[in-house]
């Protein structure tokens, strides 16, 4: 499942490419993929068509473009001719003429709802179509800005397991389509009322001062690592206060967000730390280390497009990361380790697997 990074990734190719632009049409060919939505496919078709993707925000795993109503300029009123003379003795002085009213620039209302994506296992956005100036950040390569598979942004390619598509109009950079490509199906788009929460999300400078909204599904998820609003001696504190697997705390979505099990194992390496440490065991420094070493990772994670071991994750222009060239422990069975040499080793963990080092991390007593 694409964790923090990846999503990161998505949502700042999102705000380059597709912010502004407005939706002209919706196609939805597979209606498990709008599920959570409220109505099915033509109230999810409906409620899109005509809005403007306002920003591109992110709270962990989730993704979310806020909505705004197409505006229009008001018409300018016609002239009102001189009212004629009604008595023929008395004469009835003619009304000005009324200037026209000038056009009043367009006030976007405060958007109160957004689509909301989530990418599961295998999501995918993928825009096409935009200029490759818009679609390529400096020192990308110039190929990327038409994903993988398409002959050019104009043709009529769609990706084996395209599920919905947007169709764009006056996008700043270009871009004609939106597609939701999911190949196991986990992941799901809908449209969500915004609630207040009380905090801002993370998002791109300049959007505006009041974000206290979120998705009404994403309300109950923390704030990440990344949130320049975190508070994180109180974090730490809320981490201590459970009873539970340092791991396990780290994977729990309301305690902190956006760490999966990736960039778990690499930051619990990081730190020292075995996942199996009881959290109310660790002293105050030894979370805030995790904690550190977490954010530490994904931000190099971040520079390096994020973690990419096939073809189920991609940027928005197609396009693989390579962090996992970087990777210390996870997915490193039997090899040794970057710091001391011992052979990682893996153990079985909710389902998943855990990686680690057993020297630099020991198993606490008892196990």
């Amino acid at each position: 499942m694409p964790e923090l990074p990846e999503v990161e990734t998505v949502r700042d190719g999102l705000d380059r490419l597709v912010v502004g632009a407005t939706v002209r049409d919706v196609e939805v060919f597979r209606e498990y993929s709008v599920r959570r939505h409220d109505g099915g496919p033509d109230s999810f078709r409906d409620q899109l068509a005509g809005r403007r993707l306002a920003a591109a925000v992110r709270r962990g795993k989730f993704l979310w473009l806020p909505l705004t109503e197409p505006t229009a300029l008001v018409e300018p009123t016609a002239l009102v001719e001189p009212t004629a003379l009604v008595e023929p003795t008395t004469l009835v002085e003619p009304t000005a003429l009324v200037e026209p009213t000038a056009l009043v620039e367009p006030v976007e209302t405060r958007p109160v709802a957004a689509l909301l994506a989530h990418l599961g296992m295998s999501g995918q956005l993928l825009v096409r179509g935009a200029t490759p100036s818009a679609a390529t950040p400096s020192g990308e390569p110039a190929h990327s800005a038409v994903p993988v598979g398409a002959a050019s942004p104009e043709d009529d390619w769609q990706h084996p397991h395209l599920r919905v598509r947007l169709h764009l109009e006056d996008a700043p950079s270009g871009a004609r389509y939106l597609d939701f490509v999911d190949q196991r199906t986990f992941g799901h788009l809908s449209v969500q009322d915004l609630v207040p929460d009380g905090t801002s999300a993370t998002v791109p400078a300049g959007y505006g001062s009041d974000l206290s909204v979120l998705p009404e599904p994403v309300a109950h998820i923390a704030r990440d690592l990344l949130d320049p609003n975190l508070d994180l001696d109180a974090l730490v504190s809320r981490v201590r206060r459970r009873r539970t697997q340092v791991k396990r705390a780290l994977l729990d979505q309301t305690v902190v967000s956006g760490v999966g099990n990736i960039y778990a194992d690499e930051a619990l390496w990081r730190a020292q730390v075995h996942w199996a440490r009881p959290t109310d065991k660790l002293k105050a420094a030894d979370v805030r280390r995790v904690l550190d070493s977490a954010a530490e990772v994904m931000r190099e994670a971040l520079v390096q497009g994020g973690t990419s071991f096939d073809e189920l994750y991609v940027n928005v222009n197609g396009q693989s990361g390579y962090f996992d060239r970087s990777l210390a422990v996870y997915g490193r069975e039997n090899e040794e380790c970057r710091r001391c040499g011992a052979l990682v080793r893996r153990d079985a963990f909710m389902n998943r697997s855990s990686f680690s080092c057993p020297v630099c991390q020991p198993k606490p007593r008892g196990l």
